[in-house]
């Protein structure tokens, strides 16, 4: 069996967040002796749940070509209006619906811009991530929303199987995107409409519909996360997102999804997830400022997007060099055959 030193390059470059990972778990053991107590790792599970919900669907995104940066926005929005309507009504579904169906509303808006009238979608969702933001301040006056019913708040406290709900609906959203991605025929044209657009229409693929379903999708999600951090909380306020897309972009780019599309694992989204996770608990842990915290955590965006665009060069030269073997390949000759008799 031959080496082959591409393909090695490869695999190095996209199982290096785990590697990294494993480094920084051992680093904070080390550190701090309750960090690898179960208390501490139920605490990190808890904190990265929502995240990683809005992550797996920014990672469709992505994956697609496309981006949204107003999801925190969209969260807080839907929270904001949930509890208003849970507080004016008295019913905790309505507020649910609410919330849920103004991110859908928010994912329509933005679908329909960038898919169908072809708007960039950078600039469209970070024009989105101030509008939303303004209106959830708007419509609380910049205050909170307490006092929310019991039967809502009870949520975060649900534990079947002894396992937090939210952990729970991460680890099936985490089986859903996979199942999506490896195993159906929405990922394939997913990564086929994030790897060359043109082709993938030709190949009789929707762009423009899967595109738009993937925002719709994603304001719902977003939407549904903002509830769960209000039920977190015990409170709905209109910052409650505030800076949420910062940390989904940073999750999904050190999980290896292409910024640029086409190309991601939903592996590496969870790899991601948690080494963003032990990060931030760990720095908390050992007493770091929160200005220092604030630092790191940009940082980790730049070696994000290094590590993306790192992975991108590797697979394009290794897919470059097989394409070039095998133009360069001699075409084997066939022997004749003899003749029978």
């Amino acid at each position: 069996m031959r080496f082959n030193a591409s393909k090695f390059k490869v695999a190095v470059a996209q199982n290096a967040m785990f590697v990294a990972l494993v480094l920084l778990i051992l680093l904070f053991s080390l550190l701090g002796p309750r960090f690898l107590s179960p208390e501490n790792i139920n605490a990190i599970l808890s904190q990265i749940a929502e995240l990683g919900i809005i992550a797996l669907a920014m990672a469709f995104l992505l994956m697609m070509g496309s981006v949204d940066l107003s999801v925190g926005s969209v969260a807080a929005c839907a929270a904001v209006i949930a509890g208003i309507t849970m507080q004016g009504t008295g019913n905790v579904l309505l507020g649910v619906l609410a919330g849920i169906g103004f991110g859908i509303f928010a994912g329509c808006v933005n679908g329909i811009l960038v898919s169908f009238l072809k708007l960039n979608a950078l600039v469209v969702t970070i024009g989105f991530l101030s509008a939303w933001s303004g209106l959830a301040y708007l419509l609380t006056n910049g205050q909170t929303i307490a006092g929310l019913p019991q039967s809502f708040t009870a949520f975060s406290q649900f534990r079947p199987l002894g396992i937090p709900i939210q952990v729970l609906l991460l680890l099936v959203a985490i089986v859903v995107a996979w199942w999506l991605l490896n195993r159906t025929a929405v990922g394939r044209q997913v990564l086929a409409t994030g790897g060359n657009e043109r082709a993938a229409y030709l190949m009789g693929v929707r762009v423009r519909s899967i595109r738009f379903v993937g925002f719709v999708v994603t304001g719902a999600i977003a939407g549904l996360v903002g509830l769960m951090l209000g039920a977190k909380l015990h409170a709905f306020s209109p910052g409650v997102g505030v800076g949420l897309e910062i940390s989904v972009l940073i999750v999904v780019l050190l999980g290896g999804v292409a910024f640029d599309g086409g190309s991601g694992r939903i592996s590496g989204v969870v790899v991601g997830l948690v080494f963003y996770g032990v990060l931030r608990n760990g720095l908390q842990l050992l007493g770091v400022p929160g200005y220092l915290q604030t630092f790191l955590i940009g940082l980790t965006l730049v070696l994000a997007v290094a590590v993306d665009g790192s992975i991108q060069r590797l697979v394009r030269t290794a897919w470059a060099s097989g394409v070039s073997k095998v133009r360069r390949a001699p075409a084997t000759p066939v022997a004749a055959e003899k003749p029978q008799g």
